[in-house]
């Protein structure tokens, strides 16, 4: 069994074999203008680990660093981490210092919601 991923210029390839692997590659290779770049570590955000039994993958860091970009490293954990009365509207409160820090802030959470939907809600909250 094989799975090759295909995202813009990437291509990830992973087999049951290391033989298919490289069969898989060469054939690549042939057609393509390819390097290989070794095993997989990291791609958008999500760490792979790998195990005998298969891989684990991971966006503990990338959700590290929007916490440390947000400035909330020293924050403490919360079980339920929404204050389920929204207290953001267009028409009151201050406005942000850095509306490109914020932006950034909220895209990067969306893209965590994509395979993180337990903290989906929370994300979603205004």
């Amino acid at each position: 069994m094989a799975y090759i991923l295909l995202y813009d210029d990437v291509i990830i390839r992973t087999a049951s074999s290391d033989a298919l692997r490289r069969s898989i590659m060469t054939l690549l290779n042939s057609e393509f203008a390819m390097k290989d770049l070794g095993p997989l570590n990291c791609l958008f955000g999500i760490a792979v680990t790998r195990h005998k039994s298969g891989m684990f993958l991971s966006q503990r860091k990338y959700a590290e660093e929007i916490i440390d970009r947000a400035g909330m490293s020293s924050c403490k954990p919360s079980a339920t981490p929404v204050d389920t009365k929204p207290k953001v509207s267009a028409t009151s409160g201050v406005p942000y210092e850095d509306p490109f820090l914020y932006r950034s802030l909220a895209g990067a959470l969306r893209y965590l919601t994509f395979t993180q939907p337990d903290i989906s809600y929370a994300v979603q909250q205004k």
